[in-house]
């Protein structure tokens, strides 16, 4: 199943319905336009042809319906035809993505695809929609804006220095240890209801921001250092601004 196909279809019924119901429109107007100068006769004469109009506007309906009803949304995004149609679009649109179903990032976005409840979630946000393109062309949208914004990366990185030298006091680490930035995030943000405000995939993107800054220096002279490991599963995975991925596992300041 091809929702491009399907939409090319229905585009076709819906060019139809606009052109008959225009039609409809003027020949209402023209009958009220008639009888307000008694032209009784020209009046039947369109009513008539309002009649005819109708009746097309019935017919096109009933077709409609019996189309829309055809497309089987289950099937559609069961058999994964969605998925392969949303990653092809992506990749159209040079949106990274990693993951396999049901389950994509497109930083900093997650995708979920509930084949059951033939559902689409964007983060945690249900799409409204299962047009592949259209969710593409939302996600490409959306990353841009994103650049767009003003980062201040001199508070960000105060704030994260603040959290890091939170957790080596409490972790009793010494000063300019490598941290993990996953467990800086609850230093971060450390209330539960803020975290969903402020999740684990925005921290990751202001860390991307970050990452830009090599040569930002902090209000009390010290200097920042992102670390790699060896598992990435306990690292952040970014792109910078051109795109190019990067896997950052820990910081520190000296």
């Amino acid at each position: 199943m091809d929702y491009e196909q399907f939409y090319e279809e229905y585009t076709s019924y819906e060019k139809g319905l606009k052109e008959t119901i225009k039609g409809v429109t003027k020949l209402q107007k023209s009958i009220a336009k008639l009888m307000t100068s008694g032209d009784v006769f020209k009046a039947r004469t369109d009513a008539i042809a309002l009649e005819e109009s109708s009746n097309e506007i019935a017919i096109l309906f009933s077709s409609l319906n019996a189309h829309l009803t055809d497309f089987d949304t289950k099937a559609y995004v069961e058999s994964g035809d969605f998925a392969e149609q949303l990653l092809s679009e992506c990749k159209n649109l040079g949106v990274d993505v990693i993951g396999e179903f049901p389950v994509y990032e497109m930083f900093p976005y997650k995708v979920r695809i509930d084949a059951e409840a033939q559902e689409v979630w964007l983060d945690r946000k249900k799409v409204p929609g299962l047009r592949p393109r259209a969710l593409a062309q939302f996600i490409k949208a959306g990353q841009e804006k994103l650049y767009k914004v003003n980062f201040r990366a001199n508070v960000f990185v105060e704030e994260l220095y603040g959290a890091y030298e939170l957790f080596l006091l409490k972790n009793k680490k010494q000063s300019g240890s490598d941290v993990y930035l996953d467990k800086l995030h609850t230093f971060l943000v450390p209330m539960a209801r803020a975290r969903r405000e402020y999740d684990k995939q925005a921290y990751a993107f202001d860390i991307a921001r970050l990452f830009e800054e090599k040569e930002l220096v902090l209000k009390n002279g010290k200097r920042f250092q992102f670390g790699p490991s060896r598992n990435n599963n306990k690292a952040l995975r970014i792109l910078d601004s051109s795109g190019r991925e990067h896997f950052l596992a820990t910081i520190r300041f000296y």
